[in-house]
């Protein structure tokens, strides 16, 4: 059952009411005023059953997952800062300061899976909703980039080990009496196989790495002959994965780079100081004059970027009409989506020297010089939100964790635009004052 948070209205002599303690003129006040609550409600209200024990309101919990984003932080931290924030609690539909937690971190998880990759493209149409120029802009700009895994850097080696230990583990769970463990010999073997770059050790490293993925065949092999054929169904995808990243060579397709995240990709960008960069691949698409952030699509694998546009496109379609905005009409992009000019009526523009006119030459100039600008809005993505670095879990984990970041981006973009408004206002203010207090001297002294 759905909850909600009902306004309590009556004061309370051992509670101070937010609306006294803090500034209303806040810029964080001010965003928390202009996000459609209501609507928020009405669209995850049907995916909560009738009846049952009431959940967290949806306020409570989507507002803590909005700041979350803004201020890059952790599930764990969120909840930590919000007991210390007033502003936050504000936010989040509070009408008294609270000094205890609102619920354990691990609701995010399950608010994010009950959601889905639809609830967050309505969140992210919310974000857009407040740069009203943003929904109807005709042309945007359109790039991607990595979204790094939370994983260690995969090596045979490593994965060899990983593949042993993890056969280890399932031995003990399911009462299976191994031959031989390899726990020591294993970890021994780890350690010949590091700095295998060296003349003087690039022999023992690489019967090392012989040696492990050899391990790794038989204890896998040993398994898959003890184990009862009842509880190997429930084995045979993992048993897979683990096959292949003891079998893969260098030119193999598909390759395997995490047991636990088999769908992140190795992608190489052509940057000097990262040449590989493992996770997956995702699209932004900006506005070229509100920079709004419209679309952020996941990518499997590691496709060419011409092929991202199509499914960009149609969700920065649908996020736009959500909140009655249109199809953006123009796209300018780089040099690496060459190959495609149309794109369902959205004219795909390249950078390219066959302009007939010299006022068309300096269109074209002033239109990539202005695409540019996409790069450092992918960068903040990166380091001031959570596309950097994805934690969570899993392809909804990739999915959700970009949209996210866009959101927060969003966010962040309306709150600054905010405070500098205040900022402007003040001045305005300070001026006028000034003015008055000048003439008034000045006719003292006349």
């Amino acid at each position: 059952m759905l909850g909600k948070i009902k306004p309590d209205l009556q004061q309370n002599l051992f509670k101070t009411r937010l609306t006294e303690l803090i500034n209303m003129e806040h810029p964080l006040v001010k965003l928390a005023n202009e996000i459609s609550w209501d609507e928020m409600e009405a669209e995850f209200e049907k995916l909560f059953s009738q009846g049952g024990r009431p959940s967290i309101a949806i306020r409570k919990i989507a507002g803590m997952l909005l700041l979350k984003e803004m201020f890059k932080e952790s599930d764990e931290t969120v909840v930590e800062r919000w007991i210390e924030n007033a502003y936050w609690q504000y936010f989040t539909g509070e009408d008294f300061f609270q000094t205890q937690q609102p619920f354990d971190p691990s609701n995010f998880v399950h608010f994010r899976k009950r959601i889905g990759e639809k609830g967050l493209e309505f969140l992210l149409g919310q974000s857009v909703s407040l740069h009203p120029k943003a929904k109807t802009e005709d042309e945007v700009q359109i790039d991607t980039t990595v979204q790094e895994k939370n994983i260690t850097f995969p090596t045979d080696s490593k994965l060899a080990k990983k593949v042993i230990d993890n056969c280890v583990k399932i031995a003990e769970k399911e009462g299976v009496i191994q031959r031989q463990s390899y726990k020591r010999v294993s970890k021994q073997l780890l350690r010949d196989a590091y700095f295998g770059h060296h003349p003087r050790r690039q022999k023992k490293a690489k019967m090392a790495r012989k040696k492990l993925r050899t391990i790794g065949k038989r204890v896998l092999r040993e398994l898959e002959r003890k184990l009862p054929s009842t509880i190997l169904k429930d084995y045979e995808e993992v048993f897979r994965i683990y096959l292949k990243a003891l079998t893969q060579e260098r030119n193999t397709k598909d390759k395997i780079y995490s047991l636990h995240e088999p769908q992140v990709a190795c992608i190489a960008k052509g940057k000097s100081g990262k040449a590989y960069e493992f996770g997956t691949k995702v699209a932004v698409v900006r506005g070229r004059k509100t920079g709004v952030i419209s679309s952020i699509k996941r990518f499997s694998g590691n496709p060419h970027d011409s092929k991202t546009l199509e499914e960009s496109l149609a969700q920065s379609e649908r996020v736009r009409k959500s909140v009655g905005g249109t199809r953006p009409k123009k796209v300018s992009t780089d040099r690496g989506f060459r190959g495609i000019k149309l794109v369902e009526g959205t004219v795909i523009l390249l950078p390219t020297k066959k302009e007939k006119t010299k006022y068309e030459q300096q269109v074209a100039r002033l239109r990539f010089r202005a695409r540019a600008a996409i790069e450092p809005c992918i960068s903040h993505l990166k380091r001031n939100h959570s596309l950097g670095l994805n934690f969570l879990k899993g392809v909804a984990g990739d999915i959700n964790n970009a949209l996210l970041a866009g959101i927060g981006y969003n966010l962040k973009m309306r709150l600054n635009q905010i405070k500098e408004q205040i900022i402007l206002w003040l001045e305005i203010l300070l001026r006028t004052f000034l003015c008055k207090y000048n003439f008034q001297n000045e006719k003292r002294a006349f």
